[in-house]
């Protein structure tokens, strides 16, 4: 019985090892599954070669063609003038700026002006007796001195004993001593040298100024200069008197410049020049963004892409028999800041419009027809 049994569980074992074979030999004969090939949509353009002008662009800060610094020369209590001295003020050529409390140094300019009279008329007895042809004409110049203008220069000396004869008596120390202090009266009085504007405003009536002290700064707002640096492979093509085309950075305006002035020098870090544009429109503020562009050259038989069409800077993706995505190699001339000029394509060519993430040589794509 127990035989019969064992060769029962051997026959049942058996059995089941084959069921459990055939089993996974049915599964493993399955089809694998399948997935449905995506073929990615690219735009494209036909490469149509022409001469394309390379423009430089180069950008700046504007500044003032005429601006200035004011300082004082001179101490005292700052006066209220006819206009505030207040940044954003506009003044005319002449128009007085700001001055300056004279009236201790006023006082000591007459006392000096009231001695040089003295010293005159204590020598008109002398000029009488030993310079009678010359006592005329000093006293006329007694007749027109006036101590509340300006010192009258003294009459010329006829002869070598006259002129011994006034300068002993000190009259000549006296009256330069009496211009010197009318020059130095006319720093308590600051005048504007252009029309322009004050942009910056450092003391208010009332405050005590100092010699030396910095008041403000003064710019003439109809003429600026704007400085850019470019490459010295184009210092031949910066010729003063070339016109350039200005814009701020929104491109909603335009501007018209012309180069003024081309630095001699190269900067030996960057290998650029600097050059100096002029421009001048009642819109432009110092301090403001400007770009520039400058017409260098032209080159023939090239177009103009998108720098982030260029792989590597040395090639661009085009389409060959209308779906196998290609590396063509090309020839970069000139390298924008959102542009490059390449060469290198024959006409007809199909290179990409866009970007296309993942895009390799040999790749399947499709051309999108839709305009």
């Amino acid at each position: 019985m127990r035989k019969i049994i064992l060769s029962v569980l051997g026959i049942l074992l058996i059995a089941g090892a084959f069921l459990l074979g055939n089993y996974m030999i049915e599964n493993k004969k399955k089809p694998k599954p399948k997935f449905n090939k995506v073929i990615k949509t690219v735009f494209v353009k036909n490469v149509i070669n022409k001469e394309i002008p390379i423009v430089l662009t180069a950008s700046g800060n504007l500044t003032a063609k005429n601006k200035i610094e004011i300082y004082s020369e001179v101490s005292g209590v700052l006066k209220p003038s006819a206009k505030p001295f207040k940044s954003g003020t506009n003044f005319y050529n002449g128009q007085t700026l700001l001055s300056i409390n004279s009236d201790e140094f006023y006082a000591s300019l007459q006392s000096q002006k009231s001695n040089l009279f003295n010293l005159v008329t204590s020598i008109m007895p002398d000029l009488r007796l030993d310079y009678p042809n010359d006592f005329k004409k000093w006293e006329s110049y007694l007749q027109s001195f006036d101590i509340n203008k300006t010192t009258p220069k003294l009459p010329e000396f006829s002869s070598d004993k006259e002129k011994y004869f006034i300068s002993g008596r000190g009259i000549n120390t006296a009256y330069y001593n009496v211009k010197n202090l009318e020059v130095k009266l006319g720093k308590y009085r600051i005048r504007a040298p252009f029309s322009g504007i004050l942009t910056e405003a450092l003391v208010t009536p009332g405050t005590l100024v100092r010699v030396g002290q910095k008041l403000g700064e003064f710019i003439d707002s109809s003429v600026f200069e704007m400085e850019v640096s470019l490459n010295t492979a184009y210092a031949d093509l910066l010729k003063i008197g070339n016109s350039v085309s200005l814009s701020n950075l929104e491109k909603s305006k335009n501007y018209t410049g012309k180069v003024v002035r081309v630095n001699g020098k190269v900067d030996q870090v960057s290998q650029t020049i600097k050059a100096f544009i002029q421009v001048a429109h009642k819109d432009l503020k110092e301090g403001m963004f400007l770009e520039a562009n400058l017409i260098a050259k032209s080159e023939k038989d090239a177009i103009e892409i998108p720098r982030k069409l260029l792989v590597d800077n040395e090639a661009i993706y085009t389409v060959t028999n209308d779906s196998i995505l290609t590396l063509t190699s090309v020839n970069p001339v000139y390298f924008g800041a959102e542009n490059v000029i390449i060469k290198g394509l024959d006409d007809n060519t199909k290179i990409l419009t866009q970007t296309l993430p993942g895009a390799f040589d040999g790749m399947i794509v499709k051309i999108n027809t839709k305009k």
